[in-house]
């Protein structure tokens, strides 16, 4: 834990020092560079409520630690300090999320609807929406089934959150183990069909997001061939 440490406050000092210097820090032999490595990921955790964060304040006490120094200010106050903000932090966060979770959904409903106007697209009682690209001539899967599909998912804006295709092999899963708009679009299909399906958030991850791409109420696009049922 004391080297964590270490190389926290030394990688906060090379932050600083990158700041007062534009950047110019020189990054040659392995210390540097693991510690340019370390300072980036402090960075990136600050990035997300920098508003809340004072770079000359944090090289302060740094440098007051190194030297053993007399505390600038009286612990008390700065545990009180530190708890203001955090709640500051937490406020700024929650309402951040609420405005995304707006965000989302009435961007996803408003694409939903102009979507449902164009040819081809069929809309089923759960709001699913999706579009044949090739009818296949084989068994349809059942929720219990097991089935080998490539697919590609992305956000309404075109981003790829994930692709069996870039990996360049189908994946297997359960019917019954995918969310549940992906699940029911997979039950229309039959084997040797490739389906496009449009999923609202309620039928998709709702309001939870899915790692660092799908944020909550997302609309998502899958692009799916149904290669198998196993």
């Amino acid at each position: 834990m004391r080297l964590r440490l270490q190389w926290a406050a030394a990688s906060a000092l090379i932050i600083t020092a990158g700041c007062q210097a534009g950047g110019t820090a020189a990054l040659d032999s392995d210390v540097q560079k693991a510690s340019y490595s370390i300072g980036r990921e402090i960075g990136e955790s600050f990035a997300p409520t920098q508003e809340f964060f004072d770079l000359d304040a944090l090289m302060r006490g740094i440098e007051d630690a190194l030297a053993d120094a007399d505390m600038a200010i009286p612990a008390d106050s700065l545990v009180a300090a530190r708890q203001r903000v955090g709640e500051a932090v937490q406020e700024s966060t929650r309402a951040a999320q609420q405005q995304l979770i707006e965000t989302n959904a009435a961007t996803g409903e408003a694409f939903l609807a102009e979507n449902a106007t164009k040819e081809g697209i069929m809309v089923t009682e759960s709001g699913l929406q999706y579009e044949v690209l090739t009818q296949g001539d084989g068994p349809q899967p059942t929720a219990e089934s097991r089935v080998r599909v490539h697919y590609r998912g992305t956000l309404i804006d075109g981003t790829e959150f994930d692709s069996s295709y870039a990996r360049d092999e189908p994946t297997e899963f359960g019917v019954n183990g995918v969310i549940p708009g992906f699940g029911e679009g997979l039950q229309l299909m039959a084997a040797g069909s490739h389906y496009r399906f449009f999923i609202p958030a309620n039928i998709a991850y709702g309001l939870q997001a899915a790692g660092s791409v799908i944020g909550p109420n997302s609309t998502l696009i899958f692009e799916v061939e149904l290669q198998e049922i196993l």
